[in-house]
């Protein structure tokens, strides 16, 4: 069995290290008193274990082990005025079916454990040749990621979010596209997780930045009107101690306006550290530039952070857009959303909207900025600036 414990990266740097010792001591007691003294309980490093079941009469007896590792760490535990919850992903594999030799079993293992954390962590998952495939699959993806910004590959589209009123180009949010060579274009959902998951979001996410901006500036040099581009922030990107000192430098080398610029930010990001992420919101706020939430009502349900943060703008998830027409419940959400941001003089984006009695239910909430394949799908530059000049014309 091959064992990850979930999200003990955030408790760590959050927290510091020597919380996150004491957790991993009392994991490693914990998972000692979850199976036999016959077996074998590893720490081989960082927050993952590794437990010998040996003398395995049959799968159920692995079942029986996994849910008792699961139990075991489920009890909250209490350090220091917190109270951590820990949960792990668990792969298991079977001596001789998925292997003859420890490091095939042990491979195998950790394949069946990302294949666990993928399936929405704290649970277990046993190996099939299927994973297999996935891991080489994610190791090539991987692989061919760690060049792809120093090969040039990268590209960032465009998708114009719409006045509601003028139904002409409010702002521009960016999105990245990589083009891979001898395949084509790679959605966002096929690479984004793996650059968080190794780090290399960061530099990956400033070039989007400075390449946004360096576009902004050639248009308007080219004549035509500024336009907000609207630029995402990962959680991994935004708790970067480097941020800041980032924008400041693209904003001044680029020329932009920091007026033009918009970071969103979703609502699991900016409650997962929330005094650094206030004093963070804050210095990007100060330097003149607007802060939106994304995928709002998906996160957290605390409304508290409205208040505390000062953020201008917030986009409706396109989930409770999908079925305006037919679901009262999404339509009530909608409303109440609306009323909400109304009150908190907050200006609200619709996000993927599709058809035309969507945006009708939409303008009659009194809803400003609508996005969605309505209006246009995410463009390429050259598509972004035509659509720029038939606007302004």
């Amino acid at each position: 069995m091959f064992i990850d414990l979930d999200r003990f990266k955030t408790i760590n740097d959050s927290l510091g290290h020597l919380i996150g010792d004491y957790l991993l001591k009392e994991v490693a007691n914990r998972l000692c008193c979850a199976v036999r003294a016959s077996d074998t309980v590893a720490r081989l490093g960082g927050d993952e274990f590794v437990v010998l079941v040996p003398g395995v009469g049959a799968v159920e007896q692995c079942h029986h082990v996994g849910e008792k590792i699961i139990e075991a760490l489920a009890v909250p535990v209490p350090i220091e005025n917190h109270l951590l919850h820990i949960s792990p992903s668990i792969g298991i594999c079977l001596y001789p079916d998925d292997g003859l030799d420890a490091e095939t079993l042990m491979r195998h293992a950790d394949a069946a454990m990302y294949h666990a954390k993928g399936a929405g962590r704290n649970n277990y998952q046993f190996f099939t040749q299927r994973m297999n495939q996935a891991a080489a699959r994610h190791f090539e993806l991987e692989s061919n990621l760690r060049t792809a910004l120093a090969n040039g590959e990268f590209e960032p589209f465009y998708q114009p979010i719409m006045d509601m009123a003028t139904r002409r180009v409010h702002a521009l949010e960016v999105l990245l596209r990589w083009r891979r060579p001898g395949i084509g274009l790679a959605l966002p959902d096929d690479f984004i997780p793996i650059l968080e998951e190794n780090g290399m979001i960061v530099p990956v996410g400033e070039w989007v930045i400075r390449r946004a901006c360096e576009q902004s500036m050639e248009w308007q040099r080219q004549g035509l009107p500024p336009v907000p581009l609207a630029i995402n922030l990962s959680a991994r990107q935004f708790m970067h101690k480097a941020l800041v000192t980032s924008i400041r430098r693209i904003v001044e080398e680029t020329g932009i306006d920091p007026a033009l610029v918009e970071f969103e930010i979703t609502e699991s990001a900016l409650m997962q550290h929330s005094e650094q992420t206030l004093e963070i919101l804050g210095q990007i706020n100060r330097m003149g530039m607007r802060l939106s939430i994304d995928d709002f009502g998906t996160g957290y349900s605390s409304l508290a952070y409205l208040k505390r943060f000062p953020v201008r703008k917030i986009k409706i998830d396109r989930a409770f857009i999908r079925e305006l027409e037919a679901s009262s419940e999404d339509r009530a959400i909608v409303a109440a959303v609306m009323a909400l941001a109304g009150s908190l003089q907050l200006q609200v984006v619709a996000e993927g909207v599709e058809t035309e009695e969507q945006l009708a239910l939409l303008r009659g909430y009194g809803c400003q900025y609508v996005q969605g394949w309505l209006f246009a799908r995410a463009l390429d530059s050259e598509a972004t600036r035509a659509l720029l000049a038939e606007d302004a014309a």
